[in-house]
This record gives C-alpha cells, structure tokens and sequence, in this order.
C-alpha cells in the first residue's frame, strides 16, 4: 500500500484516538457480487453488530462494524461527515453524493477525485481486515450516495435523546483506488472492478470508554 493510500486510511479510519463513543444499534452493509483482488469475488453480508461515532470539531465519524475488535482484525464500514452542521441543517433527507479523501489515491496518480458540489464531502470505506486478513484489503466508494434522515450532533455532552441519534441509509459503489489506471483520477476503477454496496444503519452517540479504542 503506498504512503499516500496509507494517509487516507489513516484520515477515514484513525480519529479515534481524539476520543469515542459506543453504542448499540442497527444496521446492514450487504453486497450481491463484493469484488476485492486476492480474496473476495462473491456476495457478501457483515451483519454489523457495533455502532460507534466519534465527533471532532465539524466532522463526524462514524464505525459500522462486526464485533467489537481492533479495526485492524475486523469487517467494518466507516463513514466520515465533513461538517455536520451543514447537513443537519439543510440537507436532511436528501441523497449525498460520496467523494475519496483527498489522501486516496494509487501509486504515480497525482489527480484526486473532484469534491461534491454544494453538499460537505462524504466518504465512505469498507475494510475486510478479518475476511481478508493477508491482503488488508480496504474499498472505497467512488460513487452512490448517502441519506441522512437524522445526524448526531457532533456534542459530546448532547443532553437530548433525539440529537444524538443518526439514521442513514446508503447504496455505493466501492473499489480499490489502486485499480484506477496510471495518470487517471482515483475513482476512474474500472467498473468490472467496483462493487454495489447497500445498506443502512441506525444508533444512538453515547458517550463513555468504548469496549475496544479505535486505532
């Protein structure tokens, strides 16, 4: 994995370490036909049973995951909101385009994606850490979107029930950024090569010392 893939991993998935919360909750991350090189070419189902979000100033991240290990051993979904003020205000309801990190991109491109217009960035990752243990294979969504009907509100010290909940849903396309050609945007995977994703998930913020700290 080159340095600059290493970063937008570390961007998407390392926050944790600023403080985090668990919770339970609901959800399903499901695929027909997953698509990761070396490991995986069939449906696929991570039945998350772990919900966790971790707010830092505008941002807000949130671990979608089955069972409660490290990131590093486990399947999981991780979504990252880049001002959820914005969102909540304005855009509540209503499909979000998802974008890569600016971090994300192959060995010898030098082109990132193009940020969504009008809405905050949006980015969504899928690591198979357990499914595929020998190749750290992690996707990334390269197109789709997300639905927010109800966002957390990125306080940590929220009192109301109702502002600590988040419910979205999501249908994606993810690959791996280094299947783009040379000189290509990162997301320009080639489609035989990206896999639909669907899913949603719905939890509660809840503050306090989770059962295992994010990486």
């Amino acid at each position: 994995m080159s340095a600059r893939l290493c970063l937008g991993v570390a961007s998407l998935l390392a926050l944790g370490a600023m403080g985090c919360s668990l919770g339970q909750g609901e959800g399903e991350v499901k695929s027909d036909a997953l698509v990761a090189k070396d490991c995986w070419f069939d449906a696929y189902d991570l039945r998350p049973d772990f919900f966790a979000a971790v707010p830092y100033r505008s941002t807000l991240q949130m671990r979608v995951q089955r069972g409660t290990d490290l990131q590093e051993v486990s399947d999981g979904l991780a979504v990252l909101v880049e001002d959820v003020g914005k969102v909540r205000e304005e855009l509540l309801g209503k499909p979000l385009d998802v974008t890569l990190s600016p971090g994300v991109l192959p060995p010898g491109s030098d082109f990132p994606a193009p940020p969504p217009e009008d809405q905050p960035a949006i980015h969504v990752a899928l690591y198979l850490q357990r499914s595929c243990h020998n190749q750290n294979v992690i996707l990334y969504a390269v197109d789709g979107s997300v639905t927010f009907h109800s966002l957390f509100s990125g306080d940590p010290n929220e009192a109301e029930a109702a502002e600590k909940y988040t419910d979205a849903e999501f249908d994606v396309w993810m690959g791996d950024p280094r299947d783009a050609p040379v000189d290509a945007p990162a997301n320009e995977i080639p489609k035989e090569l990206q896999s639909r994703v669907t899913g949603f998930f719905r939890f509660y913020f809840e503050r306090g010392q989770p059962g295992q700290p994010f990486p």
